[in-house]
């Protein structure tokens, strides 16, 4: 298929940047690098289809009176499970105050108390009110809505939406660029996008699974595209479930946030049982991998798993948390008075393309930022409200490193932003897409085990023969990074549950580093054994 340059007006046949990926991560990139002239290839329009957006619990930094880095710190080393990369999540915690105030003069309006401090939060597994929220539940939304603003308003950003990226670009060492296929992907024609740096934001992996809270367009494309032009993944077996998913059959599942479960709100059973008392000494509060397990369980029993908010919140509902409130009454739950059905859903990728503390990563040219990469910072199981921390903490640091990197070029003036388009993307609902997220959620999902990864792979195996789309090839080799990892760690770690191996082991208390080609071998292993 014939490959198109693009050739808009005043441009001068090479992008300077080119960003993939119109989330929290993309735009506050761009944001940082102005006035370098910019490009952000948006497979949705930004806002839409980026799992920031949804984001409700809000962002975590110690900036409380008491509160201290090395307490940030060391909740988020608990949680991640042995695993973090504690010189990385030090630079995302010492950092996060500043991001937090860059966004203050972006315009994101952080909850405040009656004197005009910013009014924290606390959520599991930290041991201090560090979340900085807006109106509740409604971080995700105001962030974006406030970046997006920004973006529009500076002219040294280019916003190119409806486009899908399919493929980098390398030539030798570098990746010199991309290709999209643009409206929506939906166009019979692809276009090449020289770059003389490309920074990848495409998100997570949620629609890889059956059961998900995150939008259609997070379906590993980021990590597969990456990995197809030689990339090294980290820590890909490391999938983290949000144990309160709303339970009404929707798919994206919407979300019943951490902070009710911070708040007061508990977990029970059918019979009015709270079952997590039974399993961890913090209860509801426990890491999240923890419970979600015991959901699962009881939705596995038979007994159903529900958040009980009628006494910590109650009436204050509407007004505390409308957006888990608006999908509740939607579904014909009032939370006031009932308890909300609750099941575990794919909800973050601790894993991902492997990136150093500037954002770099294997391969020259590109960086990576976002919850498409794997810095380190949440191990084997991300810490509440450290995802959006993340994001901007590298993404600014991204920024700084090509700076100091690239020389400065001459700016172009493209005028106004590429205009905003009416077009959703869809990820094609092909019976090989189901199949995948099903063998995904049965095998590889809140528990794992040998005979039912090496089902997984070799299904998987097939898919790839049988389908040949870039899109879909994309898709399916980061489902075979996820199981392949979660193959090969013979132990129980974090967001990783082995039901054959249900133990931590102290030989596997170490990341992951895996190729594309060392998937492959693991594939053709199993294929060979099935054979003979």
């Amino acid at each position: 298929m014939p490959i198109e340059s693009f050739r808009p007006q005043s441009w001068n046949g090479i992008d300077d940047i080119v960003i993939v990926g119109g989330g929290l991560a993309g735009l506050f990139c761009a944001l940082k690098l102005a006035p370098r002239p910019v490009t952000i290839l948006a497979a949705a329009p930004i806002g839409q289809g980026a799992s920031s957006a949804w984001a409700q619990g809000g962002i975590a930094a110690a900036m409380s009176p008491g509160d201290t880095f090395d307490k940030h710190v060391a909740d988020t080393l608990e949680a991640g499970a042995g695993i973090v990369d504690e010189k990385m999540a030090r630079f995302m915690v010492s950092e996060g105050p500043a991001r937090i105030h860059d966004l203050l003069e972006y315009g994101v309006p952080f909850d405040r108390d009656l004197e005009g401090k910013l009014l924290l939060s606390r959520e599991a597994a930290h041991s201090e009110r560090r979340i900085v929220r807006v109106k509740g539940d409604m971080a995700g939304k105001a962030i974006m809505e406030a970046l997006i603003a920004a973006v529009r308003n500076t002219p040294s950003i280019r916003v190119l939406e409806g486009y899908v990226v399919e493929e980098l670009v390398r030539e030798g060492r570098f990746i010199s660029g991309v290709v999209a296929r643009p409206d929506a992907g939906q166009s019979k024609r692809r276009v090449h996008f020289p770059a003389r740096a490309v920074v990848l934001c495409s998100g997570g992996v949620g629609h890889l699974f059956a059961v998900t809270t995150n939008p259609w367009e997070a379906c590993g494309q980021g990590v597969g595209m990456a990995a197809r032009a030689g990339a090294i993944i980290a820590d890909p077996e490391f999938v983290q479930f949000h144990p309160t998913a709303i339970n009404i059959g929707r798919d994206p599942a919407p979300l019943a946030t951490e902070a009710l479960r911070g708040d007061g709100a508990h977990l029970v059973n059918s019979a009015g049982h709270r079952f997590m008392l039974d399993i961890h000494e913090d209860g509801e509060l426990a890491p999240r991998d923890i419970v979600s397990r015991g959901v699962f369980a009881e939705v596995q029993a038979g007994r159903g798993a529900f958040l009980d908010c009628t006494s910590a919140v109650g009436a204050h509902f509407p007004d505390m948390f409308p957006t888990v409130y608006a999908s509740c009454i939607a579904a014909g739950v009032d939370p006031v008075t009932r308890p909300i059905p609750v099941v575990p859903a794919v909800h973050y990728h601790m894993g991902g393309v492997l990136t150093d503390a500037e954002g770099r990563t294997s391969i020259d040219g590109l960086w990576a930022a976002g919850e498409v990469t794997s810095t380190g910072v949440h191990g084997a199981n991300r810490l509440a409200s450290n995802s959006l921390l993340e994001a901007v903490v590298f993404a600014a640091r991204i920024a700084e490193n090509i700076k100091g990197m690239l020389p400065e070029p001459k700016l172009n003036d493209w005028g106004e932003n590429a205009g905003e388009s009416d077009d959703l993307v869809t990820i094609e609902d092909s019976a090989a897409l189901k199949r995948l997220r099903r063998l995904m959620s049965d095998h590889v999902g809140v528990i794992r085990s040998r005979e039912g990864l090496m089902t997984t792979i070799r299904e998987i195996a097939t898919l790839e023969r049988e389908n040949t789309r870039m899109r879909f090839h994309n898709i399916v080799t980061t489902a075979k990074l996820i199981a392949a990892g979660a193959y090969l760690r013979e132990e129980s770690r974090g967001g990783h549950f082995r039901s054959d191996f249900p133990e931590q082991k102290a030989s596997w208390k170490h990341r992951t580093f895996l190729t594309l080609a060392e998937a492959d071998r693991v594939v053709a292993e199993l294929s060979e054994t099935k054979a003979a």
